[in-house]
């Protein structure tokens, strides 16, 4: 039987860090109650000291950044956060925090509230093209510098600098280990949502690995709400009860892979044996994947807090005039669960020691620039 205590617990301290992670205040003001998720992150970074001199605009203290993020919600989001908080201060800046809470027309106003506070340099996180172009244009045209994460944004706005996980090797990874554990010709479930960057670009590896496999997709469910686990869970356990034989399930974003695992709690007298096989990681991700009798088996990852230090620097170099990319990925790792149990990890601490490769500090660095590493 699963171990749906800590289960229970993951999905509930989840919730907890969105409910941290919804500032009320001035979003201006970045002593509001973002502060909170930083210290839910856990993450404490290390500043090098750079070797060199800093450029204009780094010369002095006093650098302003806005991040404009489309939601807060779930474990990577706050460890990210957390990342970018600590590189914009190791830089000597100050970070404005806008959420909007999952809203597509909150996160436009919002973007429009940041071009308005005229700061040095802006990061806008994940949302639609259609309710961010004409704002990042627009900060462009100001002459704001604008770092993308993870909207397919180049269409419209072919001047903005993209930043991403390489989502196509994230979901390579995990269907590779997929693969080596249910072989082919298998009923198989889907979790995902499209029309997100990255889950869009997962889903493309995921259509080539299912026809290559002869994988039978029994079902496909999912959505992306501020409470995604929860809200998916439900629509996962009618379609394990609906189709009562499939192997495996493949979820590629760790708040659906919750609520996948939350499903088979709820079916778990007839869906027992299934393998579930996710995307990203957290401390409440790795107690999941290493509980009793746990389905969760592998997951592509990156350490989150890594991935907002490093958008911070590609933002930093842009501003500085020494960006020559228009594209900056960022590589993930494949976790299991086995390698977790063998290594004794039960924390995001312990998994950057058992892998530094984690820590990408390599990626959009300077002589500098004080890289920040977890």
């Amino acid at each position: 039987m699963r171990n749906s205590k800590v289960l229970l617990a993951g999905l509930l301290g989840a919730s907890l860090l969105v409910v941290s992670a919804c500032s009320q205040g001035d979003p201006a003001d970045s002593s509001d109650g973002n502060d909170n998720a930083a210290e839910e992150a856990e993450a404490d970074g290390d500043a090098e000291e750079p070797s060199a001199e800093a450029p204009a605009p780094f010369d002095d203290d006093g650098v302003d950044i806005a991040i404009v993020q489309n939601s807060g919600q779930g474990d990577y989001f706050q460890q990210y956060l957390n990342g970018t908080r600590q590189q914009v201060e190791a830089l000597g800046g100050e970070l404005a925090v806008y959420d909007a809470q999952g809203d597509n027309a909150t996160q436009t106003s919002q973007l429009e509230q940041a071009i308005s506070s005229s700061p040095d340099g802006i990061i806008v996180r994940h949302g639609v093209p259609d309710a961010l172009c004409s704002g990042v244009n627009s900060a462009i045209d100001a002459g704001i510098p604008v770092i993308i994460y993870d909207v397919e944004i180049q269409e419209c706005a072919p001047d903005a600098i993209q930043s991403q996980q390489s989502d196509a090797e994230m979901a390579s990874l995990v269907l590779d280990k997929m693969v080596e554990d249910v072989g082919s010709d298998q009923d198989v479930g889907y979790v995902n949502v499209a029309g997100i960057a990255p889950l869009d670009r997962r889903d493309a590896v995921w259509q080539d690995y299912k026809s290559e496999n002869s994988w039978e997709e029994l079902f496909q469910t999912g959505t992306y709400t501020n409470s995604t686990a929860t809200d998916t869970a439900p629509m996962v356990s009618n379609a394990l009860r609906a189709n009562p034989d499939v192997a495996a399930i493949y979820a590629p974003y760790d708040e659906l892979t919750k609520g996948v695992l939350s499903a088979l709690e709820q079916t778990q007298e007839t869906n027992d044996d299934v393998l579930v096989y996710g995307a990203d990681i957290s401390t409440a991700d790795i107690e999941l994947m290493t509980a009793e009798d746990s389905a969760w088996v592998a997951t592509g990852a990156t350490d989150p807090n890594a991935i907002g230090a490093a958008v911070v620097r590609t933002l930093a170099l842009h501003m500085a005039d020494e960006l020559d990319e228009s594209l900056v990925e960022f590589p993930p790792i494949l976790i299991t669960q086995d390698f977790l149990l063998e290594n004794d990890v039960s924390n995001m601490e312990d998994l950057r020691e058992a892998e530094p490769a984690l820590n990408i500090a390599e990626v959009s660095s300077a002589d500098w620039i004080p890289v920040v590493t977890f």
